[in-house]
């Protein structure tokens, strides 16, 4: 479908759309739903959702004792288009909305979930998770306060108030560069999503929580074809930020990426294989640091048993030059977040300071089970599920080398440079991860690019080998997704380049 024929249909309310069967009592209209711009609290305003029904399904939810309670309402619109041969082939929308009602008691929680937001259909919801007790009632709030959450992503245009008209230039920039960067450029592929999301929580002590979190990826993949030989490299950017974050610059800097990406493949060799040093790219090898120690020091697996730092809080587990940290606060990060999903005020978690284990990322479960104070590190995927410990933004600080004295000290090793994908047992910590390309260095010097390789080791082992930290921090641009126990929230992470004395490489 021709662009213009596209937008004609899209814009009489032709583009595709998925949502939930409408909630009972919601007096508005599927397509008012999904083309209406979103109040500042569409459970008040849309739902008929008011404080005093809140504070009554509450009290349903803590009637046989808590330690904790809340209702953590969302709406989200979510729209996706895809741009392919220089023309749009797909655009989507869909629409998620209910609230998901959680209990904690003695150490467990009782957790249910409903698309219902009449009172009579919340208490009922409530009464499941509340289960069944003797334990003493505990009292629903008088007066629920509105707390402010932040402004790490306040945006003055919704991303639900942006048409297909005005997203559209930016994919055919996208494609137009990509073709333009150079002549053997035979396949474009340019994919968009943008998310509008609003969620209320209310917690048993009081607080009521409106959180407005935008969300926006744009990603490109490139094929190029020389000689009968084709290969295919990508880039993306992502935010929680607003259409004029993506100006020409930074549009330019991902196709730019891209291309180079693509076109170092083919000049590129597979690797020699053995166990050797690697230097860790900056930015791109924070997914390696998200999986094989991120998700180590979340409590659950920690108090599970499967973590191998289980006993090492206040313990040396890295050099000295390592300091790793967790941090929602980052401004328009992916990951960023005001509050987590129990309505704690995020902040700034130093997991490893200078080497020594501090803390373990913590949710108000973990914290309860540990005696001590949740890390606003509480999120889930959706009011259909439960929250727990996740990172947000993980990243390890920089060092004092330039990432050339790190290549310099090696004899023969390489230079990881691009990840695609990989695998992590938390028990043990081992792990594989698949590198598009990288660079082979011999005497300290780097002799020529290589692509397709592994690498594998165990995560303890490669954070005690970190050798050499850089200067060169840098967060990755890119739109990640952390998947753990079924659930998945977006994420960022970054590094500076750092040398690792030993990691097994493998074709």
């Amino acid at each position: 479908m021709r662009r213009r024929e596209f937008l004609q249909n899209a814009l009489a309310g032709g583009a595709l759309i998925t949502m939930p069967a409408l909630l009972d009592g919601c007096a508005v209209s599927e397509r008012a739903l999904v083309t209406a711009p979103l109040p500042e609290d569409p459970f008040l305003d849309w739902f008929a959702v008011d404080r005093a029904a809140i504070s009554r399904v509450l009290g349903a939810l803590g009637a046989n004792g808590a330690q904790a309670a809340d209702l953590y309402f969302q709406f989200r619109r979510q729209s996706t288009l895809r741009f392919e041969h220089s023309e749009l082939a797909s655009a989507r929308t869909d629409v998620l909305q209910g609230v998901g009602l959680r209990v904690l008691r003695d150490g467990a929680s009782g957790f249910a979930y409903t698309e219902d937001l009449t009172e009579a259909g919340m208490s009922a919801a409530a009464r499941r998770a509340a289960g069944r007790s003797d334990g003493t009632p505990t009292s629903a709030p008088i007066e629920l306060v509105a707390v402010p959450p932040g402004t790490l992503y306040t945006s003055r245009l919704a991303w639900s108030d942006v048409g297909i008209e005005q997203k559209l230039p930016i994919l055919e920039k996208v494609d137009d560069l990509a073709r333009a960067g150079d002549p053997s450029v035979t396949d474009v592929g340019v994919s968009w999503s943008d998310t509008d999301e609003r969620v209320l929580i209310a917690v048993l002590d009081g607080r009521l929580i409106v959180d407005r979190r935008p969300l926006t990826r744009l990603s490109v993949q490139i094929t190029m074809t020389r000689k009968g030989i084709a290969h295919s490299g990508f880039a993306n950017l992502s935010a929680r930020a607003e259409l004029p974050w993506y100006d020409d610059e930074r549009i330019a800097l991902m196709v730019a990426e891209a291309v180079e990406r693509t076109q170092i493949l083919f000049e590129a060799r597979r690797p020699p294989v053995g166990t050797m040093p690697v230097v860790l790219a900056g930015g791109t090898s924070g997914v390696l640091l998200h999986e094989v120690v991120g998700h180590a020091i979340e409590a659950d697996f920690v108090r599970d048993g499967t973590s191998p730092y289980a006993r090492s809080l206040d313990e040396r587990i890295a050099a000295g030059s390592v300091t790793i940290v967790d941090q929602a606060t980052l401004e328009n990060e992916r990951g960023a977040l005001n509050v987590d999903d129990e309505g704690v005020q995020c902040r700034r978690n130093v997991l490893v300071e200078n080497g020594i284990l501090r803390s373990y990322l913590h949710d108000q479960t973990t914290a309860i089970q540990f005696g001590t104070a949740s890390t606003g590190s509480g999120r889930r995927e959706s009011y259909r599920h439960e929250p727990m410990p996740r990172m947000t933004c993980t990243f390890m600080e920089a060092g004092d080398h330039a990432r050339e004295e790190l290549i310099a000290t090696m004899g023969r090793g390489l230079v990881a440079e691009t990840f695609t994908g990989g695998a992590v047992k938390l028990g043990g910590g081992d792990f594989r991860f698949d590198v598009k390309h990288g660079w082979l260095v011999e005497k300290g010097r780097i002799l020529m690019p290589v692509r397709d390789f592994t690498l594998a080791g165990n995560g303890a082992d490669m954070l005690r080998n970190v050798s050499m930290v850089a200067s060169d921090f840098r967060l990755d641009m890119g739109g990640w997704t952390c998947g753990k126990k079924g659930q998945s929230v977006p994420v960022s992470h970054g590094m500076p380049s750092v040398l690792v004395s030993a990691l097994d490489v493998g074709a």
